[in-house]
């Protein structure tokens, strides 16, 4: 099987292009290719994300799991394990360090809960 090289053909909208001009075609399609993923991401997440998002924050790979699985529990993962534990920080006024301990261990869940079902679009 011969393939048909039609380069001549597929680069002719190219071919009268600066360098920028082509650095910048490049720009636009990288951002065409990825818009969709970014979007995708500002509604889905997984537990491993929000587990990473924690060790982000400070606290350890089994306090991220702990709180992890606690939001799963609660159904509060699609709010993010951050905005989750900085709600919490504010409603106790502690710092979010030790406010993401209580929850690790089990402490405030309810309030958190309570929190969501009283600002449905936080």
């Amino acid at each position: 099987m011969v393939r048909e090289d039609d380069f001549q053909k597929r680069r002719e909208h190219l071919k009268n292009m600066s360098e920028e001009e082509l650095i910048n075609y490049f720009w636009q399609l990288t951002e065409k290719i990825v818009d969709p993923l970014v979007e995708l991401s500002k509604t889905h997440t997984s537990p491993s994300i929000e587990r990473s998002v924690l060790l982000r924050m400070g606290f350890s790979s089994i306090e991220s799991k702990k709180i992890v699985r606690y939001m799963v529990e609660n159904n509060l993962l699609s709010h993010g394990a951050g905005k989750v534990v900085l709600i919490y920080s504010e409603l106790k006024k502690k710092n979010y360090l030790e406010a993401g301990k209580d929850l690790s261990e089990g402490i405030g869940w309810e309030e958190v809960v309570n929190f969501y079902r009283r600002n449905q679009n936080a």
